[in-house]
This record gives structure tokens, C-alpha cells and sequence, in this order.
């Protein structure tokens, strides 16, 4: 239904698209993926958990996509980023952020900033510093070659469609590459990570869960899981994990 979206004027004046639960506890937010939108699957899933089990909860569509404002080609970490942290502030009492792929990237940003509004951490194959440690290497040296002489290339890629990568979206993600230091987030961590990711293979949570620092980290290894975990089993899983969250609060 679009008559129960909200929006977030952010100080450009561009607008963050999103949906609230009202209830009680910690808001949990919902940070998706690159190129998803906040009518996924799991943002769904635990939308239904919300309206059944009382949560407050809020889900949006980062800058340029879904039903948010903003050009593509001035897409940046940074940029999602600062309107998850907008976000955040725009909610009254503890969050927990659950970051989903490139969404956990930006819920680990998020939380370094804001970390006395941390209730807990949600994170699903979580792909921080994907754009130098994953996506770049795994791109064809043509399309390298392009971005680096003309700042952008289209690409096709199963299940996001065709899209522009911009040098600038590669240069600034440098600015918050987070897995050569420590990171140290006091709240709660549970990670959940599936073993036949081939998008943000496990070792990458292995590392990230090497670096976080100050609380206390779980990470799930869940044999047969895809970069998805949208099956039954794994919404299940996930929605625990949030109420697991909660409870510690």
C-alpha cells in the first residue's frame, strides 16, 4: 500500500521513503541491500513479525532506491550512511539496525556513530567494504578499465537488472572501509552468514567477526545458506535472532 509511506526530508532535500510499526521496545530497522528495495522478502518477513509480536519497527529505501528520491549516479557509502543515521535520529529510544548485505555495512557505520542508541546489531551476510574487497575484483578488467577512464559503466547483473557503477561510488567507499582496524561496537552482534554464499562468501563474516570489539559476537554459519536467506527456515531464523536482540535489552 503506498498510502502508509512516510518520508524523511533529508538537509539536500531529497526524501527517504519508509514504513512504521508502532509498538513497544526498541526500534528495529530494517537496512537493506545494494539495489533492494524495503518490499523484500525479509524486510516483509519481519514486518509481519513486528504487527504480531508488538515490535516498533521501521523499514526504508536508501538514497536512489525504491520509492526514496535521489540520482543514482551520486549513490555513495557515505551518502547511505548519513541517511541511516538521519534515520536513527529521526526515532525517539534504542534501535537495533538489521543490516542485510550492503545493508550491514551501513548498519556497522551507523552504529559506530550513534552507539548510545544501540539496543543490539542484525546482521545477514553482512558485506562490508564489498565495493574494494569484493565487487571491484570480481568485475571484468574492461568494465574496470571503463570506470577508471569515462567515471562509470553499465552493467548487467541477474536479479539487479542493468546499472551505472561510478568511479565516485568506488573512490569515497574508501573513506569507510572498516576491516583493517578494530571495530568496536559495545552492543550485542549476531551475525548470520550462509555457508554457500557465493555473493559475500562466509570467510568475509569470519573476518568481520575477527574485528569487532568491546561485546559480544555471534556468528551462525548456516549450512546451505545463500546470499538470500529469504527460505522459511531462514526468515525464522532471522526473526529469532531479532527477538534474541530484544530480550537483551
Amino acid at each position: 500500500m503506498l498510502d502508509d509511506i512516510q518520508t524523511l526530508t533529508r538537509p539536500d532535500g531529497e526524501a527517504l521513503a519508509y514504513k512504521q510499526v508502532e509498538g513497544t521496545g526498541p526500534t528495529v530497522l530494517w537496512i537493506g541491500g545494494f539495489r533492494s528495495d524495503m518490499e523484500g522478502t525479509k524486510a516483509l518477513a519481519l514486518d509481519a513479525a513486528a504487527r504480531e509480536r508488538g515490535w516498533a519497527y521501521v523499514r526504508y529505501d536508501h538514497f536512489a532506491h525504491g520509492q526514496s528520491s535521489g540520482d543514482w549516479r551520486q549513490a555513495t557509502i557515505g551518502r547511505w550512511r548519513d541517511d541511516a543515521i538521519g534515520l536513527i535520529d529521526s526515532i525517539s529510544g534504542p534501535v537495533i539496525p538489521v543490516g542485510s548485505s550492503m545493508g550491514g555495512w551501513v548498519a556497522l557505520l551507523a552504529a559506530l556513530a550513534r552507539p548510545d542508541r544501540l539496543a543490539g546489531l542484525v546482521l545477514i551476510n553482512p558485506a562490508q567494504d564489498f565495493t574494494e574487497r569484493l565487487m571491484w575484483p570480481s568485475l571484468d578488467d574492461h568494465v574496470r578499465q571503463a570506470i577508471l577512464r569515462d567515471g562509470e559503466a553499465v552493467i548487467t547483473e541477474e536479479g539487479l537488472g542493468d546499472y551505472v557503477l561510478t568511479r565516485r561510488m568506488f573512490e569515497e567507499a574508501r573513506d569507510w572501509l572498516l576491516l583493517e582496524g578494530p571495530i568496536p561496537i559495545t552492543a550485542p552482534v549476531h551475525v548470520l552468514q550462509g555457508r554457500a554464499d557465493t555473493t559475500v562468501p562466509w570467510t568475509h563474516s569470519i573476518r568481520l567477526a575477527e574485528r569487532l570489539t568491546g561485546g559480544d559476537v555471534r556468528l551462525d554459519l548456516i549450512e546451505g545458506g545463500d546470499h538470500r536467506l529469504s527460505t522459511p527456515r531462514d526468515l525464522a531464523r532471522l526473526i529469532d535472532a531479532v527477538e534474541e536482540s530484544r530480550s537483551l535489552t
